[in-house]
């Protein structure tokens, strides 16, 4: 926290004018105070995360009113609270559902988005599952309602919503396939408890991708299929979906949204759903508070390990984001107010 102003201002990323990174600036803003029912927390920590670029740039389908602090999920310690508050205290440490506003060193959320933190895990740890772990855990559970037993199909399984999504599978007894697409990067996957590996970088990846669930399923094909990617790996992907299979569209990473035809989940009895955890944080609290109650408990129990954290000052938000985008971040990038 700044000591400039006795407390009264704070140092924060603003964003403006919508542009590409560099564009928001660190400046000096007001404290916020909270409102009725809000507490606030001194942000200890908070994940840089790909959807903070869209957000910054414009191009996310929910954008917050300028001037504003990007950032989603910050921990930290309640040093305030509101009118009305009655589960937190000042000094408890809480993972917040805040869809904005983290890359500030004060924030102030609803008192309903907002989690406790067990005594076991670290800040840095807490930023590191948030967004990844959580919407892996809705992707599995609710859209794909995963049972012990099925084949889980993990595209794009070196980044963050991959690895969560590899060890919470794994947590629930079901056999992964991860695919990734550089042979280097194999080690990780095998570390987070995939069974198998999947290479996407195969020149035919329309058939290879198939013929390579096939031959790990015994030609049966993946019972879940998550998909952060989109483009030619969704294609690819649905022809390797099991009969009743489910294919859950998590986001577009490279770059083309692709399209279904309808007769081809009629004639494979399959479904094709999508998930955006940031409605289910909105339109099903108490969910989510069951969601990171499991995800909490079992990263204390040692099932599941947050990803490693390269440490970013806030200041160097873009550094941050330019290294996680040109792939240069092993783990999670974490800024620190």
């Amino acid at each position: 926290m700044s000591e400039a102003a006795d407390m009264t201002t704070m140092k924060a990323i603003v964003v403006r004018e919508f542009g590409p990174l560099g564009t928001a600036k660190l400046e000096d803003m007001p404290v916020p105070e909270p409102k009725d029912g809000e507490v606030r927390i001194r942000v200890a920590a908070v994940a840089a995360n790909f959807v903070d670029t869209l957000v910054m740039e414009g191009k996310y389908q929910f954008l917050p009113e300028r001037p504003f602090s990007p950032g989603k999920l910050p921990v930290g310690t309640v040093d305030a609270v509101g009118a009305g508050v009655t589960r937190f205290s000042p000094g408890d440490r809480l993972l917040t559902m805040a869809e904005h506003g983290g890359y500030a060193e004060f924030v102030c959320v609803p008192e309903s988005q907002c989690f406790r933190l067990p005594d076991g895990l670290s800040f840095d740890d807490a930023a590191s599952v948030s967004l990844a772990y959580d919407t892996a855990w809705v992707t599995l559970t609710d859209r794909a309602r995963l049972a012990a037993g099925d084949t889980v199909l993990v595209l794009g399984a070196t980044g963050a919503v991959g690895l969560a999504a590899i060890q919470l599978a794994k947590a629930k007894g079901a056999r992964v396939l991860a695919g990734v697409t550089s042979p280097q990067k194999t080690d990780i996957v095998r570390q987070a408890g995939a069974d198998e590996i999947v290479d996407l970088s195969v020149p035919d990846l329309r058939n290879g991708l198939r013929e390579q669930v096939h031959a790990l399923t015994g030609g049966a094909g993946a019972d879940i299929v998550l998909d952060p990617l989109g483009g030619d790996f969704f294609d690819a992907a649905l022809r390797a979906v099991a009969w009743r299979g489910r294919l859950v569209v998590i986001g577009f990473a490279s770059g083309r949204i692709p399209e279904v035809k309808a007769n081809y989940l009629l004639l494979k009895n399959i479904e094709v759903s999508g998930v955006q955890v940031s409605d289910y944080r909105k339109r099903m609290p108490e969910l989510m508070n069951e969601c990171f109650e499991d995800i909490f408990a079992l990263c204390v129990a040692g099932r599941i390990r947050p990803a490693p954290v390269q440490a970013y000052p806030l200041a160097d938000y873009a550094r941050a984001l330019e290294d996680l985008l040109g792939r240069k971040v092993t783990g999670r990038a974490i800024l620190h107010p």
